[in-house]
């Protein structure tokens, strides 16, 4: 065994893996680690042993900011761009309260896509209206050419002169596509519109330099390849050049810290993005994804990451385009390494039956509607073993007709 198998296997000793289970499902939920257990457990100890002397005595008064610092290199930002608070449509609604101006003479349109989850959309609905905007005249929408996919002259295409602000995923929740940050950043700020990214599915299995590249603003969870925990507290990100913007949303966690405690009415902002802070920070949800972070260091920063997320995928790839493609199924995911953030989508007519059948197998996959399987090999706990098993039972439900002891899943959108 090689010095670098020996590393990920010793990672992925780290990891809580479900018994008798092939856990491909980290791009919804990544799974329990021991350091964000001790982490946690620790947090518990100290309040119970302490009550509200924990504040003081072991830093919760700061760890928000700490946590902040070290999850900053993930990004390629500066500790004080970066925020850990609230959680991901909350922070989204905070960056547009902050940034978006709706009283400007000719830019008044923001620009999203049609594949972003929901809730981004309904966050930009939700803010256009409260502005007194209409979401049907101040709302444009990228259109996807196939369905699954963003060409980025198509996204190009849409930085128009009423353009202000523009919100774009990173990697496409359900195809894994890996946009061009780099030039659709460049092509936005040399039109002076804002740019904004939700990192939610790159952030852990892709490198990134929001920072350097320019972009205005992102946002994020940290349940998916940080693995702090379901429902965990949520990131954002603010370019240094706004760190002079009054926060859209005020409130005294937001206040300076040599000020938070005078509880004067005034709102004396924070120092970069800490100023976004709402209210207390969340304890019990910070430690998991502090305890989390520690394995970054460990396994040689988020490059060495990605380095293995991108070879375990290649091996997905190639089983699937030499085994699968004569059962029905087609990869809706680029190719390109570059292209490509962190799981492959496989499309199947049949994937709503495919997916329990799957799980009764003992592999855990993920399901979108109408008929795509994700799969999520996470570098930390997955191996190329587990893919080859993964794909072993995948090719015999569909020899055997297992999964149509599920009934049809209905393919017209909910």
């Amino acid at each position: 065994m090689s010095d670098d198998d020996a590393k990920w296997a010793q990672l992925r000793e780290e990891f809580y893996l479900p018994p008798g289970q092939i856990y491909l499902d980290g791009n919804s939920l990544g799974l329990l680690n021991r350091r964000a257990e001790a982490a946690t457990l620790q947090a518990l100890a100290a309040w119970g042993a302490g009550g509200i002397s924990g504040w003081e005595d072991v830093g919760w008064i700061d760890l928000a900011e700490r946590t902040a610092a070290t999850l900053a290199p993930l990004i390629g930002a500066s500790p004080a761009a970066v925020g850990v608070m609230a959680q991901t449509t909350v922070n989204l609604h905070q960056l547009l309260a902050t940034l978006f101006d709706p009283t400007h003479a000719s830019r008044r349109v923001i620009v999203a896509d049609e594949l972003n989850f929901a809730s981004d959309t309904h966050a930009i609905h939700s803010h256009l209206r409260q502005r007194g905007l209409d979401p049907a005249t101040h709302l444009r929408c990228i259109k996807s050419p196939d369905g699954f996919t963003l060409r980025t002259t198509d996204i190009l295409a849409t930085m128009r002169d009423d353009v202000q602000l523009m919100v774009l995923p990173s990697v496409l929740y359900v195809s894994g596509q890996l946009l061009d940050l780099a030039a659709i950043t460049r092509a936005a700020r040399e039109r002076e519109i804002l740019i904004g990214w939700d990192l939610s599915h790159s952030i852990g299995a892709v490198p990134h330099e929001l920072e350097a590249q320019g972009a205005d603003f992102a946002f994020w969870c940290n349940y998916k390849y940080l693995n702090a925990g379901p429902g965990a507290v949520g990131g954002l990100f603010l370019h240094p050049r706004h760190h002079d913007r009054a926060p859209g949303l005020a409130g005294w966690w937001g206040v300076r810290p040599d000020q938070r405690f005078s509880l004067h009415a005034e709102h004396v902002p924070a120092p970069g993005a800490a100023r976004l802070q709402i209210g207390t920070p969340s304890i019990l949800g910070l430690a998991p994804l502090t305890g989390s972070l520690a394995l970054f260091a460990a396994a040689g920063g988020i490059a060495a990451v990605r380095d293995r997320s991108l070879a375990l995928t290649a091996h997905l790839l190639s089983r699937a385009d030499t085994e699968l493609a004569a059962l029905g199924f087609s990869i809706v995911t680029p190719r390109d390494a570059a292209d490509r953030g962190g799981h492959i989508a496989l499309a199947h007519p049949s994937a709503g039956q495919i997916c329990p059948a799957l799980r009764a197998a003992g592999v855990v996959p993920d399901y979108r509607h109408p008929a795509v399987l994700r799969l999520a090999p996470v570098a930390f706990y997955t191996t190329r073993a587990d893919i080859d098993q993964a794909i072993d039972r995948l090719i015999e439900i569909m020899r055997t007709n297992a999964h149509h002891a599920w009934p049809p899943v209905e393919t017209a959108a909910p």
